[in-house]
């Protein structure tokens, strides 16, 4: 295998990594792209080739203008950390060695790595997503919490997310292909029987319904629209807003002549017991 460690003048050309910055055990290499083999955590799923293809181009033109992150794998391969797309659009340019940042790491950080890499550099279908944040969520028995901070988002974000998986299998696939947006998604999810929710889903498909449609739609289904003298105060409103904020889930209140009730919806065992702990502390 040839290996060849970069210079001290090729951090600038290489994404800007200064060699004084490297961390203690990294470093640059040119490895070959045969001896390269895939993130098994990466979450993305779906490569476009026209992207693909286009990046190829480019680095037929320019060069691959940031290293690839890898770490030491088995029979003295590399397995990426990131940067699968440069490495795939690297083979497409006819490349036989790429740059590559060699560094340590354990499981959990790859899986971390590889999921940031894509939700800050070109974002994965909320599908991809949530299957990452779930492998965080079983494999390495991180908290919801605890993913948010790693990925720079908030809780409910990542909540949300995991709750797509809890729709069928047909309806995920269109979240997969973005023929569906997270928006549609919440829509969907706001509705229990899985009939309805594909119906639901087939009427946006085929529609075109924009979010909000798609919101007032699901709310007839429910049976819950709002009445002009029936509507709820404000003050109402914006604490269901807070509430669905926090606990990252469907919050309805509804008001009484004395009192009234709040209902909080849940998605999964999993989901109850996170709605729990965040009360119950």
């Amino acid at each position: 295998m040839t290996r060849r460690a970069l210079g001290k003048g090729l951090e600038v050309l290489l994404g800007g990594v200064p060699f004084e910055d490297l961390g203690p055990g990294e470093q640059l290499m040119e490895i070959e792209v045969q001896h390269i083999y895939p993130n098994r955590y990466q979450p993305r799923q779906i490569f476009d080739d026209a992207g693909l293809q286009e990046l190829a181009a480019s680095i037929k033109s320019q060069g691959i203008l940031q290293p690839v992150s890898v770490r030491q794998g088995e029979d003295g391969r590399y397995e990426l950390i990131a940067g699968e797309r440069r490495w795939r659009a690297a083979q497409l340019a006819g490349l036989k060695r790429i740059p590559a940042l060699v560094k340590e790491t354990t499981d959990r950080d790859l899986i971390e790595l590889a999921l940031v890499e894509n939700l800050q550099r070109r974002d994965l279908n909320p599908i991809e997503a949530a299957q990452a944040y779930q492998r965080l969520l079983k494999e390495f028995h991180l908290t919801q919490e605890e993913i948010a901070k790693r990925v720079g988002k908030e809780r409910s974000s990542v909540a949300n997310h995991l709750r797509l998986l809890n729709l069928p299998g047909p309806i995920q696939e269109a979240l997969r292909q973005e023929r569906l947006t997270m928006g549609h998604a919440k829509a969907i999810l706001s509705l229990s029987d899985t009939k309805v929710q594909w119906a639901m889903t087939q009427r946006i498909l085929n529609g075109g319904l924009s979010v909000r449609e798609a919101e007032q739609h699901a709310q007839r289904l429910r049976g819950n629209a709002a009445r002009p003298s029936h509507r709820k105060s404000r003050d109402v409103v914006v604490q269901e807003e807070r509430l669905k904020h926090y606990l990252g889930t469907n919050i309805r209140i509804v008001p009484r002549t004395k009192g009234g009730r709040i209902v909080i919806d849940y998605y999964s065992s999993e989901d109850l017991e996170r709605i729990l702990e965040m009360i119950i502390q």
